[in-house]
């Protein structure tokens, strides 16, 4: 069973997130074998300096076989169809782990950024990082359902 990783910053506090996303975790883990880590929220004094602390704390938990795909507003955006297609072929490489990386309220800063080798947008629109996590786990749990040819995704 292939690996995905997931590498977020903080804890989902609200009842109604994490009861989403393990929901979504769950439906996932049938296809997927599913690593999670957790990175402390930053505290800093300025936004640039938490952003720059996250980030640091993020990249530190890359290995180095992790394909790091972050989420992105700058990211590109893709179909449910088109994000399968890239699932597989991120997940082929036996060398490699997706490694898929969000980061805190205010984003990822470049040291994570330079690191990643794919970025990946949910929306034009900002999300709360609370709920693009949700999002990214149906949207890989729809991913794995189309390559799967199961009936969840209509197209």
């Amino acid at each position: 069973m292939k690996t995905l990783r997931f590498i977020w910053i903080g804890k989902l506090k609200e009842d109604f997130w994490r009861g989403a996303a393990e929901h979504y975790w769950m439906r996932l883990g049938r296809f997927f074998r599913l690593e999670e880590i957790c990175v402390k929220d930053g505290a800093a004094a300025t936004i640039a300096v938490r952003i720059q602390d996250e980030s640091a704390r993020l990249v530190a938990q890359l290995r180095p076989q992790d394909r790091c795909i972050c989420l992105d507003e700058q990211g590109k955006a893709r179909s449910s169809q088109e994000l399968a297609d890239a699932v597989a072929a991120w997940t082929t490489d036996g060398n490699r782990t997706s490694c898929f990386v969000i980061g805190g309220p205010f984003g990822l800063g470049s040291a994570v950024l330079e690191r990643c080798t794919e970025r990946l947008s949910l929306s034009k629109m900002t999300l709360p990082h609370e709920m693009a996590r949700v999002v990214l786990l149906e949207q890989l749990y729809r991913a794995a359902t189309i390559l799967k040819g199961m009936p969840y995704h209509h197209a």
